[in-house]
């Protein structure tokens, strides 16, 4: 068994992107390229895909993107990021962690064909699989092509852990559903997420040469960087998927040290008890150390807090998850009344039956055989038939491009007597664009709540459905929920560069209007119905401390249109729209 960096003989490891341009340009060549990246996307030799692109002569880079923590990696987690120009090239860098995580359509009129080349480091809350899952949205609905450019997975492909994500657990997540250890590279999850959730993305992966499935980024002999601020080494890279269980608690996960994610405790921790208790539960693959720790920033600034160093010494052995819930369930024991959970922890975590049982004290691995059954179950039928590197679960075979079809909108969220144009594409195996008669595509509707006919459906009564269509041999299937449009509640918050309003909701739309009239924004929801903490014939709400925004007027009208009058402060305003699951949030800034 090999100890953690203990390596001999490694061969380098071929990234997607030096496969493209060593053996697939053609898929580039003659197109606007659009390039999503940061300060991760380089090659073995260390150099910048924006610069191999940019300087290439066969290839032209017309436009950047950037996830969270920006395309230089110099912004901290969360930080709200603007869009600008690289001076370095010269090219527009459009965020797409601001007020929108999905590239627009004016983002996307210079490019013919979006690239994807960022590390991962496998953990389901870590954001910039989602900036690729949002990019293959914008894809399909934009009609652009998209190459996801293969990195390994840090953390190994073989172990998988934690609850498949609840429908009910999610914040930046959106629709793409997965365990806290998904144990895939991006370009799997990609054509995954294609055939999943039917998007019809004309999608291609440049994928590595040399990655295997039980190979750790140490073995890969490729250069580590920083994927983000707090994860400075791949041993933190590694860690970060277990000991992150920890955070939306009143523990410490090390932020503001040198070594985040390895270092944990809190001032009110037996440094000394942890350390043994730690031992004495004999958690393969790691070694626990007492060790204090003063926060230079983040929870527990400049305070003594005591804990435990998690030192990685076999990675293959380490249950990532079991790793985190038994550090939580140690340190809870010593003195619960100095535990405490926030509300995020659900999203967290991602299955909304966790939380109380850990505050319920119960047993580490019956919370983990509460979900088991549900996780095998989402291997089984989902994620081994996506598999692109051996070596393979028993009974799994290797994937093979197949055609996918692809139903728009993504969304089928409508209300009764609502109606909503649809459009169907595909591509077959070889990535050729079906052409297709919409005469020959039969439609089948479950559960009778509507019906499609001439391309458009028809909402006929609440209820949800599956929405199915089929061309020859390819089907895609498409969620439908028909249900009256429930404003639950109006509520804003005061920040230093703007004021937030949201519309908590109970799904999600885009079909909404804001008109902007001197100094008043009248945001108008069709079909919206007045519900939850709202008074049912309107009402008025004040805003304190906003140096933008007065007060806010909401009520009914007789078209069954929901009209919100934000009334303001300053004739001139501009405002943005951040993209929320089921929340209509506007920033109008200061």
């Amino acid at each position: 068994m090999k100890k953690y960096g203990r390596q001999g003989g490694i061969k380098k490891v071929m990234l997607g992107m030096e496969v493209l341009l060593d053996g697939h340009l053609e898929w580039i060549q003659d197109k606007r390229v659009g390039l999503i990246t940061n300060h991760t996307g380089v090659s073995s030799d260390l150099e910048s895909s924006i610069d191999l692109l940019y300087n290439h002569p066969e290839v032209n880079l017309t436009a950047l993107y950037g996830p969270e923590h920006g395309i230089r990696g110099d912004r901290e987690a969360g930080e709200y990021v603007e869009s600008y120009i690289d001076k370095k090239t010269g090219l527009p860098v459009y965020s797409l962690y601001g007020s929108t995580w999905k590239p627009t359509k004016e983002m996307l009129e210079d490019v013919d064909v979006l690239l994807f080349d960022i590390q991962d480091i496998g953990s389901n809350v870590y954001t910039y699989i989602y900036t690729l899952g949002f990019a293959m949205e914008a894809a399909a609905e934009h009609d652009k092509q998209l190459i996801v450019l293969d990195r390994p997975n840090p953390i190994g492909g073989t172990r998988v852990e934690g609850p498949v994500r609840s429908k009910d657990a999610v914040s930046f997540m959106g629709r793409f559903l997965l365990p806290v250890r998904h144990g895939m590279t991006v370009g799997e999850l990609a054509v995954m997420w294609n055939h999943e959730y039917s998007m019809g993305v004309d999608l291609k992966i440049a994928k590595l040469k040399g990655w295997k499935r039980n190979v750790y980024f140490s073995d890969t002999g490729l250069p580590w960087v920083m994927t983000s601020p707090n994860i400075p080494t791949e041993k933190t890279a590694y860690l970060y998927t277990g000991t992150e269980l920890l955070d939306d608690t009143s523990l410490s996960i090390g932020l503001g040290t040198t070594r985040p994610f390895e270092l944990v405790g809190a001032p009110w921790i037996d440094s000394e008890a942890l350390a043994k208790e730690m031992r004495n539960r004999g958690i393969a693959g790691v070694k626990f150390r007492s060790a204090y720790f003063t926060p230079m920033f983040g929870k527990y600034e400049g305070e003594l807090v005591a804990g435990v160093q998690v030192h990685l010494i076999y990675p293959e052995k380490v249950d990532l998850v079991a790793l985190g819930l038994n550090l939580v369930d140690a340190m809870r024991d010593q003195n619960p009344d100095k535990f405490e959970m926030t509300e995020s922890y659900t999203n967290l975590i991602g299955d909304t039956d966790v939380p109380e049982m850990i505050m319920k004290n119960m047993e580490v691995n019956k919370i983990i055989a509460s979900w088991q059954d549900e996780l095998n179950e989402w291997m089984k039928d989902v994620r081994n038939k996506y598999l692109m590197y051996p070596p393979f679960p028993a009974g799994s075979k290797p994937y093979r491009p197949k055609g996918v079809l692809g139903i728009l909108p993504l969304d089928l969220a409508v209300s009764p007597g609502q109606n909503i144009a649809l459009a169907v594409k595909g591509y077959n195996k070889h990535g050729k664009k079906l052409e297709m008669d919409p005469d020959l595509i039969d439609w089948t509707v479950s559960n009778d709540i509507g019906y499609v006919e001439n391309g458009t459906f028809y909402a006929v009564k609440e209820g949800k459905a599956q929405l199915i269509a089929t061309y020859r041999d390819y089907k895609a299937n498409r969620k439908v929920v028909v249900s009256s449009r429930n404003v639950n509640n109006i509520r804003y918050g005061v920040h230093s560069n703007y004021t937030r309003v949201v519309f908590d909701l109970n799904k999600t739309f885009d079909d909404y209007d804001i008109i902007k009239d001197n100094n008043m924004l009248k945001v108008r929801i069709p079909y919206g119905k007045i519900s939850g903490e709202l008074k049912q014939e309107g009402g008025t709400m004040e805003v304190t401390n906003s140096p933008v925004l007065s007060f806010i007027e909401y009520l009914k009208e007789e078209d069954e249109t929901l009209v919100a009058d934000f009334h303001l402060k300053k004739v001139r305003v501009n405002y943005k729209i951040p993209e929320y699951s089921s929340r209509l949030v506007i920033d109008i800034q200061h």
